[in-house]
């Protein structure tokens, strides 16, 4: 949440929060857009980081080639052996 709150600008200390609620927007602190990217990329880092010591090297690699495993081509047609047969009394 602490992500979030520093995304849009809000200050940790809920009474300063407060304060800045009451005051005019123009007196409000603006995040900086380059610090703000800065923290977004740390935070992706952070989660690919995070994903990589929780998969496997067997996951990883499955995920890696995926797009190149091989499909079986289809076999036979639509119609089945017994497309033919008269409904049974």
């Amino acid at each position: 949440m602490g992500f979030f709150r520093r995304l849009f600008g809000a200050e940790p200390d809920a009474d300063k929060a407060r304060d800045d609620d009451d005051a005019e927007p123009s007196e409000q602190a603006q995040p900086d857009p380059a610090e703000l990217d800065e923290d977004e990329r740390a935070r992706e880092l952070e989660l690919a980081r995070f994903e990589q010591d929780r998969t496997d090297d067997l996951v990883r690699r499955q995920q890696r080639y995926a797009d190149r495993s091989w499909t079986p081509p289809a076999q036979g047609g639509e119609r089945r052996s017994d497309d033919d047969d008269a409904p049974r009394d």
